[in-house]
């Protein structure tokens, strides 16, 4: 099986383009490939994990990756999916966040001579002339073909700024500057990109020739089921700091039984022979499935050390052993508490567990919080000074757990 059919075997492929093509180069290890990197935060999410793995995956066969870090195309932001426009950031924020990304991407990628490459589009987008590049690239783009593209279907309901129309000329150019420079031939995205990705492979044959290679394949992404990266409304991040190791494996541990092998098969880089033996299990062998899928993310993400403390923190909590050392700890200050106190529902919210005090008062008032194992139904329920030195383990439901305590 060669590395292409491996992509398709795992679910991974959604579109492509020149398949026969865009196969023979793949498995012959000849592809430069790229995927971009908006830095629209610090730290690049779990929702990120198909891409990475992805060039993992390529460059292991051989091919040459190419991290696209979006230092230009950030500063307009990306539509699709969007029903607002994104939060402008300055030039300086977006330095910062391309660098985090690249110490995250090199757990993954290696980068070097004749390996993989991070090149950053402000080198070349912000530096164009809007008539020349009008005059260069503007003939090559139907208003009426752009208008109709899925990535800007859910903004056209609220409006589309002329501002955010731009993006897809500027992703559109990005793989025109690659082919031409960096003889990069290949393009792989999300499958809510496939319009903007489409817009870069016609400016390629428009500009260069039909004969130009120049191919577009697409990944599923989680319009096709799975909500990856996302847990009570906040992203999970692949930067200790914002996700915590024992965080990062509680959120694989806790997936759906029906995506478990999904996520397995599509992000984990074990034998396609053990993930079909292992969609013959039913019942209680699913969650050692979900074990395995977090111990094997986490184990890439923060280490083999990190994913066993983890994995073990979190099979002696459901055991009851009550081992907490792992645990994610929120740590309050004398300045949070009211006349030397601080109630439930402010600590439900402050530990990330329920999002809004509503949210609180009704997982406390359904019996879905406990404190130190005991289940707590009060909602004017507060706590101490004494009580906070000492240390409160807080549990919302079967399986979010948080340590608090006054520092």
């Amino acid at each position: 099986m060669g590395i292409y059919e491996e992509l398709v075997a795992r679910g991974l492929i959604a579109q492509v383009t020149n398949e026969d093509e865009i196969r023979e180069m793949v498995n012959a290890g000849k592809a430069t490939f790229y995927i971009g990197f908006d830095c629209t935060a610090d730290s690049l999410t779990a929702g990120h994990f198909m891409a990475l793995t992805l060039m993992k995956r390529l460059q292991q066969a051989g091919n040459k990756p190419i991290a696209l870090i979006g230092g230009g195309t950030t500063m307009i932001g990306d539509p699709s999916g969007r029903t607002d426009m994104r939060k402008m950031l300055t030039r300086a924020d977006i330095d910062h966040n391309a660098e985090c990304f690249r110490r995250q991407m090199e757990k993954f990628i290696e980068f070097g001579p004749d390996k993989a490459l991070m090149v950053n589009n402000a080198d070349w987008l912000l530096n164009l002339n809007y008539v020349e590049l009008l005059r260069e690239v503007g003939a090559c783009f139907s208003v009426n073909n752009m208008l109709r593209a899925k990535c800007y279907e859910q903004r056209m309901e609220r409006g589309l700024s002329f501002f955010e129309f731009n993006y897809m000329i500027m992703q559109s150019y990005d793989f025109y500057y690659l082919f031409q420079h960096y003889n990069c031939n290949m393009q792989f995205g999300g499958d809510d990109q496939w319009s903007n990705m489409l817009g870069g492979t016609e400016l390629i044959r428009k500009k260069l020739g039909k004969d130009a290679h120049a191919m577009t394949i697409t990944l599923l992404t989680d319009s096709h089921g799975m909500k990856m990266g996302k847990t009570a409304g906040n992203a999970v991040w692949l930067d200790p700091n914002k996700t915590s190791p024992y965080e990062f494996y509680q959120y694989w541990r806790n997936v759906d039984d029906a995506d478990v092998l999904k996520c397995i098969r599509m992000l984990t880089f074990l034998p396609l022979e053990q993930i079909d033996e292992m969609a013959k299990w039913e019942g209680s062998q699913l969650n050692h499935a979900k074990e395995i899928l977090a111990f094997e993310l986490t184990q890439m993400v923060h280490g083999e050390e990190e994913a066993k403390k983890a994995e073990a923190s979190a099979k002696a909590l459901f055991a009851g052993a009550g081992n907490s050392e792992n645990m994610p700890t929120t740590e309050l200050r004398e300045e949070d508490l009211t006349d030397g106190a601080i109630d439930l529902m402010t600590l439900l919210v402050k530990t990330g567990l329920c999002t809004t005090k509503s949210d609180a008062r009704r997982n406390i008032q359904q019996g879905g919080v406990t404190v130190d194992d005991v289940k707590v139904t009060d909602i004017g329920r507060s706590f101490s000074t004494e009580e906070l030195k000492a240390g409160l383990v807080l549990k919302r439901g079967k399986k979010n757990f948080n340590k608090v305590i006054l520092k």
